[in-house]
């Protein structure tokens, strides 16, 4: 019994000093950052001449118009985007599941692509489309349907439109992998079942995928809102936040705050708690409506 007490002590030790070094790294740069971020929240000023303010910034944010505006800015990115992204890349997915489906590996390949391409450069190819030389003024212009070049970009309508065609243009092809992964993941002998019984490839679909997707699409659920709720790189550099502050997200105007608008890092922060608080919230709906259509 002694033997087996040290054994087993010896294992918990070792196992210890392998997590231990990770743990460190990740208070280190995770939850410290977290924390001194709060503390700073509660602070206003600039650089080294800051003061305890309490709960001022948090107060100011409800009469901010310009923070009202990256949350409905964002929320309108969020309601739009990440359902249409999701279902295209499960779309993309059953489609490049099919084993009768030739040269798969290419299409997979062609697919993830976008996602490949560094945020910037997305963001300047879609802005070089779209621009007033763009080819999208071209074909219109050919087809007639534009009298004189268009600036799209400085339209508050069609510069939501052109971030929102963007980011699924990039981020699409990253959850069709996990959608293909979870459908390699399902036994093809269900689906022979299925089809024995008469299902049609609708009712597979949806009697037979989806069900058995759940977990995969309430994890790529939970990743897109995340992402959107921070979204910067693409309205930075397509829009700028403009025209006005029609495009700006949470995130762009946490940046301007914080190296454009006269520094103000206390706001700043108190913002980007905001975030944290929105991710969690949504997330945790999200868990808990997943867990209660599981336990139906």
């Amino acid at each position: 019994m002694i033997k087996k007490a040290s054994l087993e002590a010896k294992y918990r030790r070792a196992g210890w000093e392998f997590v231990l070094p990770a743990a460190i790294l990740i208070f280190v740069l995770n939850f410290f950052p977290m924390i001194r971020a709060f503390f700073l929240s509660l602070q206003s000023g600039v650089a080294n001449n800051l003061h305890f303010t309490g709960l001022r910034n948090y107060i100011r944010l409800f009469q901010d118009e310009r923070f009202l505006y990256s949350v409905r800015n964002v929320f309108i990115y969020l309601i739009f985007q990440v359902p249409i992204m999701l279902l295209l890349a499960l779309v993309l997915a059953s489609i490049l599941n099919d084993t009768r489906l030739k040269y798969r590996g290419l299409f997979r390949t062609m697919v993830f692509l976008p996602c490949a391409t560094a945020l910037v450069s997305s963001a300047l190819i879609f802005k070089s489309i779209f621009g007033m030389d763009g080819i999208i003024n071209h074909w219109c212009l050919q087809l007639g349907l534009l009298s004189e070049p268009k600036n799209w970009l400085t339209d508050p309508v069609w510069a939501k439109i052109i971030i929102i065609i963007c980011i699924t243009w990039r981020w699409t092809g990253y959850n069709t992998v996990f959608f293909l992964a979870g459908l390699q993941n399902i036994d093809s002998q269900v689906y022979e079942a299925a089809r024995i019984d008469g299902a049609s490839t609708f009712h597979q679909f949806t009697k037979i995928t989806l069900p058995l997707l759940r977990p995969v699409i309430l994890l790529t659920s939970i990743m897109s809102i995340n992402g959107t709720l921070q979204l910067f790189d693409e309205v930075k550099n397509l829009t700028g936040g403009g025209p006005g502050n029609e495009t700006i997200t949470i995130s762009q105007y946490i940046y301007d705050l914080s190296f454009r608008l006269n520094p103000q890092f206390g706001y700043a922060a108190a913002i980007s708690y905001v975030i944290l608080i929105m991710v969690a919230l949504l997330s945790f709906l999200q868990l808990k409506i997943g867990d209660r259509n599981e336990n139906k």
